[in-house]
């Protein structure tokens, strides 16, 4: 852990909307509190239009940046048999119409290099998945394209070697880079979370995120699914909140029990506006009275 002692100048992602309408333009590592949620996979247009909705105007009386997420293709589903999306044309055109319709960002995942730029076209962020975040090619390929990217660090991998994964991106031309912590593996069918992996990440100068939902998953413990328990994504988000976050992963549904994927860790539509009321309330808290912690507060000189 010692190269993380060498603290990193820390760069702030900005989202801005391309299309110049303004729409949106807000910044993720400057204090305010950003949100990514959606569904896990993308069902249907017409659940992401509902799900955008209604969690764009909780945000909105919140006061916290929201950003709209959906999968076009779940390519890392336990079984062959899992539902895994509506593909890449269709999805990212779906994708688009619900960024336009609801006037939110959408961010979404790709799992294979040659996705790169036709999701860049369509989408305002693209996500790494977490068991892909050592795939240089996919690394270099996302970076090329200008847009900002949330990078989920591998349920294999210690915090502090995602200084590898960014200097791939910063390589490739990434400016704009946001680091994911989603759990690490412990034992089999089983994550936890260790919260030094957060202050870890943001030393290496990017804003930190952290995903609550699939942090409670339980990787194939549902037999030819993964499992989950969403009773605890709150306590973690607080936990993640204390500690010092820039943004929360929240996947959602309006009926996680027939959810097409990771329906055991989904939060119930209907509880999002109690769980965010609870992490914006412990947010201003922190941000007011304490400011974001830095690994540097123990140096001597400091």
């Amino acid at each position: 852990m010692s190269d993380t002692e060498k603290f990193a100048d820390f760069t702030p992602v900005r989202v801005e909307d391309s299309s110049g309408e303004g729409r949106w333009n807000f910044t993720i590592g400057e204090g305010a509190l950003a949100l990514i949620s959606g569904p896990c996979s993308l069902e249907s247009e017409e659940l992401g239009l509902e799900i955008a909705g209604t969690v764009k105007d909780i945000c909105r009386s919140l006061g916290i940046n929201y950003i709209f997420k959906a999968s076009f293709d779940k390519a890392n589903r336990t079984s062959i048999s899992g539902f895994r999306g509506p593909g890449l044309d269709e999805g990212l055109a779906q994708l688009s119409r619900i960024g336009k319709e609801t006037g939110v960002p959408v961010l979404t995942d790709i799992h294979e290099s040659w996705q790169a730029q036709p999701a860049a076209m369509a989408v305002d962020i693209l996500q790494i998945p977490a068991f892909l975040c050592r795939q240089t090619d996919l690394l270099l390929a996302a970076s090329g394209t200008g847009k900002p990217l949330n990078v989920k660090k591998a349920q294999f991998l210690a915090p502090w070697d995602m200084k590898h994964v960014a200097a791939k991106c910063r390589e490739g031309g990434c400016s704009q880079l946001m680091l994911c912590e989603r759990g690490t593996t412990m034992g089999y069918g089983q994550l936890v979370v260790d919260m030094r992996s957060l202050p870890v990440m943001r030393s290496l100068g990017c804003p930190v995120v952290f995903d609550g939902t699939h942090s409670v998953q339980m990787p194939g413990a549902a037999g030819n699914s993964s499992g989950g328990d969403r009773r605890f994504v709150l306590p973690l988000a607080r936990a993640a909140v204390a500690a010092g976050v820039d943004a929360l992963f929240l996947e959602t549904h309006p009926c996680p029990e027939k959810a097409l994927s990771d329906g055991p860790n989904l939060v119930p539509l209907k509880k999002m506006k109690f769980l965010l009321e609870e992490l914006v309330e412990l947010h201003r808290f922190v941000a007011r009275r304490l400011g974001m912690p830095s690994l540097g507060w123990a140096e001597e000189d400091s």
